[in-house]
């Protein structure tokens, strides 16, 4: 099983690090490879949260993709965001939770999939 939940923190990671959210594949994993409930299957996607971003954040800081205007009043919000999802995390039952969660996903999918590209295909030619 640790074998398991080491190949899906470093798949995770490389989500992670792409920006598209590891907790997306971490979450899931966790709860079919282990005994845990949603809540901690969530609460460990925030320890893992922390050094996957700290590490992309460097990465991305690097390269210049970094626009701090921007990140600063979202990052701002985002704590006061993260405090009420955790107390509303807490609150709920685990099966009420993983379906809100699930439904998320699913939203999430639809958007992508359905999502139109903007300004047209670079790579058509004509």
């Amino acid at each position: 099983m640790m074998w398991g939940v080491a190949a899906i923190g470093f798949f995770s990671g490389i989500i992670s690090g792409m920006g598209i959210g590891g907790g997306t594949i971490l979450i899931p994993a966790l709860l079919f490879l282990t005994e845990i409930d949603q809540q901690q299957a969530q609460g460990v996607n925030l320890i893992y949260f922390i050094p996957t971003a700290i590490t992309a954040l460097i990465t991305h800081q690097k390269k210049g993709n970094l626009d701090w205007k921007t990140a600063k009043p979202l990052a701002l919000m985002g704590l006061a965001g993260a405090a009420a999802g955790a107390f509303l995390a807490v609150s709920l039952e685990s099966e009420i939770l993983k379906k809100i969660f699930g439904g998320f996903l699913f939203l999430m999918g639809l958007s992508e999939i359905f999502k139109k590209k903007k300004g047209g295909n670079k790579d058509a030619k004509g």
